[in-house]
């Protein structure tokens, strides 16, 4: 089974691609693909996370993550996994 995550709960936006056992078994699953935008630089001057400003970054990229994603690991997947807080912003 292949699962896409997708990870915006604070100031990274990430995007997985992972091969798990369909029958779960204990066993870990391979990674196919990870990309990461941290938002470090766009935070640094504030001292800390702005969440209106993390929001905004995670809508800017997630798109373009997925895609890169997709194209470092071509696969159709069968299940979207995403991180269980609300995105930063949205609470």
């Amino acid at each position: 089974m292949r699962v896409l995550g997708i990870e915006t709960s604070c100031d990274e936006t990430a995007v997985a691609i992972v091969e798990a056992p369909a029958d779960g078994g204990g066993r870990s699953g391979a990674i196919l693909a990870n990309v990461i935008y941290s938002q470090l630089t766009e935070h640094r001057r504030f001292g800390g996370v702005v969440p209106e400003i993390a929001a905004r970054a995670h809508l800017e990229r997630i798109d373009g993550l997925v895609d890169g994603g997709a194209r470092r690991r071509p696969a159709s997947v069968s299940t979207i996994s995403t991180a269980s807080p609300p995105p930063a912003g949205r609470a």
